[in-house]
């Protein structure tokens, strides 16, 4: 089969043309306006965030898989695929280990203020009349609540790291959920208790700004949001009001809401010692990037044989 791979250089290192692959293309990137072409002959396409709405699948009746290279797969239009019989497939759980990781780090640097200690070291630790510098409270792990949402495998994971270092995690309901599972609190108790909150929740109509501002004022004063998922998650208008207010403690960012961002992004120039944004690797270990490749070839040869494996639709 013909397989056409659109964003290729959204992978830290290039994936090699598999042996059983007769036609095989990397692209570095692909606009929106070239989808059609790069795959008017492809029966198989790979993409990690290259969009594939309707309008364009309506115009590739030779493509019959698509392969995306994430565990998320809201790039594509499900509904259009089952509609003309393209099979859709996603790499579950690949980057769990990476996402968990990043997150415990995340709060490892903003409860112990890591990098706001960082900057005192080099300007005022030289000139100082003691030993030490103090300046922002530094907070323990240990004894924290951390509300997780989303209990899939990178949120399962989160909290066996978290339970490992004595913190207290709660998993939050849906978010106007009529009953509360076993094993769950309220979306808005968790909201009330937790020191810091995680997001790990697909992006989905009812997930667009799940935090806004009204959640945001519920949380705690000096509290901690975390999100390595997607960045409409959160209401960035919102969440840059509530830092500059201080009631936020600290925000860490792995995603924002349209990436790559504008150069003017607010979040991008307000330089806040207590945000945290990197540009969406948290799930980009080099373990988590082999399983990745090995997920899509996997994905490819599985449905070659007929026996299709991770799928979505």
């Amino acid at each position: 089969m013909n397989t056409v791979f659109l964003d290729g250089a959204s992978l830290p290192s290039a994936m090699q043309r598999p042996t059983f692959a007769n036609s095989w293309t990397v692209r570095e990137r692909t606009g929106p306006d070239e989808v059609v072409a790069a795959l008017a002959d492809a029966q198989v396409a790979i993409t990690n965030k290259v969009k594939l709405g309707r309008v364009q699948l309506e115009q590739l009746p030779g493509l019959k898989l698509i392969c995306v290279a994430a565990t998320g797969y809201d790039c594509i239009d499900i509904a259009a695929c089952r509609d003309l019989g393209v099979t859709v497939c996603n790499a579950p759980a690949y980057s769990a280990v990476s996402v968990a990781e990043a997150v415990v780090a995340s709060l490892f640097a903003l409860r112990r203020r890591l990098f706001e200690y960082r900057e005192a070291a080099s300007r005022q630790w030289p000139t100082s009349n003691h030993f030490c510098v103090h300046g922002t409270p530094i907070l323990d792990i240990r004894g924290a609540t951390l509300g997780i949402v989303g209990r899939g495998d990178i949120g399962s994971r989160v909290a066996r790291l978290a339970s490992a270092l004595e913190m207290k995690v709660i998993f939050a309901e849906h978010r106007g959920a009529a009953t509360i599972r076993e094993g769950y609190v309220s979306f808005e108790d968790m909201l009330q208790q937790s020191d810091a909150i995680t997001l790990h929740c697909p992006l989905t109509a009812q997930t667009q700004h799940l935090i806004g501002a009204p959640q945001l004022a519920q949380m705690k004063p000096g509290a901690l949001l975390i999100n390595t998922a997607r960045g409409p998650l959160i209401d960035e208008h919102a969440l840059l009001e509530a830092l500059q207010s201080g009631h936020l403690g600290g925000v860490a960012l792995d995603v924002l809401d349209g990436e790559p961002p504008r150069a003017d992004h607010p979040l991008l120039n307000c330089h806040l010692p207590n945000l945290i944004i990197t540009p969406h690797v948290g799930w980009a270990s080099q373990s988590s990037v082999s399983r990745l490749k090995d997920i899509l070839l996997s994905n490819i040869q599985a449905f070659a044989a007929g026996k299709p494996i991770n799928v979505v639709c």
